[in-house]
């Protein structure tokens, strides 16, 4: 096995992803993603903690990167346009990774556990963004009710750009996703 090539963590990520969208993610064992990988189970659990931490590894990292981008907007800013500089950083992230978005949302909704873990994550950013939001002084409920609306802009602008059909940037369909809640909201 190749174990000391590099960029084992991705090997193992594109292995997982690769069986669970050929065998479904309860079929597909720990040993087998290794294997796939060219890599022992060892490694795996040097970098995963489970098989389910493949899909959400990530979450961290785009949590981080909407907090930051929020905590970063202009003072000046209304609540509703800093979450927009928040969605618009999400969406540089994902730049290049649509099929991989796709693939990995496809073994997530046919897993009612890893749905509630999607969830999860998603909560676990509404929370982080409230938290920010009442830092930069929106009060509440404000600041609770803007996370859980960006939670759901980011929700549907995803749902969105995974589309089969779709070739628009996620960027665009974050923009419009925001501009219908505006509408929506202003009683349109």
């Amino acid at each position: 096995m190749g174990r000391w090539e590099p960029n084992a963590r991705g090997r193992l990520a594109t292995a997982a992803l690769e069986l669970y969208s050929e065998r479904g993610f309860e079929q597909t064992t720990v040993a087998e993603i290794a294997r796939r990988a060219g890599l022992t189970e060892r490694t795996f659990f040097r970098h995963y903690a489970d098989k389910r931490e493949v899909l959400f590894a990530g979450s961290r990292e785009l949590e981080e990167l909407l907090v930051q981008a929020v905590a970063g907007a202009p003072e000046s800013a209304a609540p509703i346009d800093v979450l927009a500089v928040g969605l618009e950083a999400v969406s540089r992230m994902f730049a290049d990774r649509r099929e991989h978005a796709r693939k990995r949302q496809a073994v997530i909704m046919a897993n009612a556990e890893l749905r509630e873990r999607e969830l999860i994550k998603l909560a676990s950013m509404s929370a982080a963004l409230a938290d920010t939001l009442r830092r930069r002084g929106v009060g509440e409920p404000a600041a609770s009710l803007t996370a859980e609306a960006g939670v759901a802009v980011f929700k549907v602008g995803f749902e969105r750009w995974i589309a089969a059909a779709e070739e628009r940037e996620m960027s665009q369909l974050m923009r419009e996703s925001l501009d219908e809640l505006k509408a929506v909201a202003a009683g349109g």
